[in-house]
């Protein structure tokens, strides 16, 4: 298992983020928020956000492995009728791929966040044929609760997506 730490985005990382996150086989599982090719521009742009807004509901951090900024992970609650849930979203450099930062990561940011914000579920929405996010989720403890058919348009095809979620009752605080 990898060492790494969480942490929250600093501007020095713009460059090491643009160089890791310009990857069509990371982009290729996000929303379309999460650009390709992804520049230092969208890098800045991106850390300012997460910087400024930092207080609004949401954590943002960077992963960090050697003192490099190697991913993303975040979790944004969410309103009106949803405003006890909060949606969980993450990404990692492919040469860290299978190596248990993701799943560690997600259950310490899950642990974190219910000891924040007063909410009972944090969700995710993997795409139904990416079997590496789902399988971090289900290894964090997340449950399957179904497949969203046709649910989302990516690179000009459409795609199911998967509905997991983890209960505040199911993370250890």
């Amino acid at each position: 298992m990898g060492d790494f730490k969480l942490r929250e985005w600093k501007t020095e990382d713009a460059k090491s983020l643009a160089q890791v996150a310009n990857n069509p086989n990371i982009a290729r599982n996000l929303r379309n928020a999460f650009p390709n090719p992804y520049t230092l521009e969208d890098a800045i742009w991106f850390i300012n956000d997460s910087i400024t807004n930092a207080e609004r509901k949401q954590i943002n951090y960077a992963i960090v492995v050697d003192g490099q900024a190697v991913g993303g992970i975040g979790i944004s609650v969410k309103d009106d009728v949803y405003e006890k849930s909060a949606e969980l979203g993450y990404w990692l450099a492919e040469e860290f791929w299978r190596k248990g930062i993701m799943s560690r990561a997600v259950q310490m940011i899950c642990k974190e966040v219910f000891g924040i914000f007063d909410i009972v579920r944090i969700f995710a929405e993997p795409f139904a044929d990416n079997a590496g996010s789902r399988g971090v989720l289900e290894k964090a403890g997340f449950t399957y609760e179904g497949t969203m058919r046709n649910g989302v348009f990516k690179n000009g095809e459409i795609h199911s997506y998967c509905m997991y979620s983890i209960l505040r009752e199911e993370v250890n605080n």
